[in-house]
């Protein structure tokens, strides 16, 4: 469910780049029955073409070409990698290496539409990723991804055993509730039953760094969304 709509973080006449919320598709599913980022911005603009995608529940930076040429050459950059792609995450668990590099091929899992797996018959995909804030039964994480694979963050930390919190596919999908990390804790006499301080997949696309056609350099950052901001701050809290 989306809760926010999306915010404009930087707008040219070539392209447009916002912070997507968590829930909202990028772009039409095969179903076409909800509404996507892409129909939105089709509502308001002659011609909107797709560069990249986010998972429906990742939320953060994604761009979005206004002309066929800006289109071509945001595409070719994304798929020649000079574009600085970093995300923030909250996973389960403390990773025991800090800092590493997590190069292993991605494929689609063929016994489960829509899921993935490290495979050598997948494309090579590269994570690099930084441990930020341990917090015992979770961290906080920074990650700079150097492909883009589907669910390439997801799949990688799932395979080295920390999964994103909250993801149904790579982990336990469950919601991160005050209580499961607050003794304690009391509902108050309006609940009847407790409210997840984070209900959905915990990863963020924070910051895009990129050249347009003409060379001139952008740096965009979207700041953690309020749910996963509430998060690390009441883990902070008991830490």
């Amino acid at each position: 469910m989306v809760k926010t709509s999306p915010e404009i973080l930087l707008e040219t006449d070539q392209f447009i780049v916002l912070n997507k919320p968590s829930g909202l598709l990028s772009i039409p599913d095969r179903e076409g029955k909800e509404i996507s980022l892409k129909q939105m911005l089709l509502e308001r603009y002659e011609q909107i073409f797709t560069v990249h995608r986010l998972d429906r529940d990742t939320s953060g930076i994604i761009v979005f070409a206004k002309d066929e040429t800006t289109h071509k050459f945001l595409s070719q950059a994304f798929e020649e990698r000079t574009v600085e792609k970093y995300y923030l995450g909250i996973v389960q668990g403390v990773p025991p290496i800090k800092q590493q590099t997590i190069d292993a091929p991605i494929a689609e899992n063929m016994a489960r539409r829509g899921q993935m797996l490290i495979h050598q018959r997948g494309k090579q995909s590269i994570t690099d990723y930084e441990v930020i804030e341990e917090f015992g039964k979770f961290s906080l994480v920074r990650f700079r991804i150097h492909t883009g694979r589907t669910h390439q963050i997801r799949v990688h930390m799932h395979h080295v055993g920390h999964p994103i919190v909250v993801d149904p596919l790579y982990g336990d999908g469950a919601p991160i509730l005050v209580s499961s990390f607050k003794r304690n804790y009391n509902l108050s006499r309006s609940e009847e039953e407790e409210r997840p301080i984070l209900g959905r997949l915990g990863l963020h696309a924070e910051r895009l760094l990129f050249k347009d056609a003409q060379g001139k350099s952008y740096t965009v950052e979207a700041p953690l969304p309020k749910d996963m901001r509430a998060l690390v701050q009441q883990l902070g809290k008991k830490k």
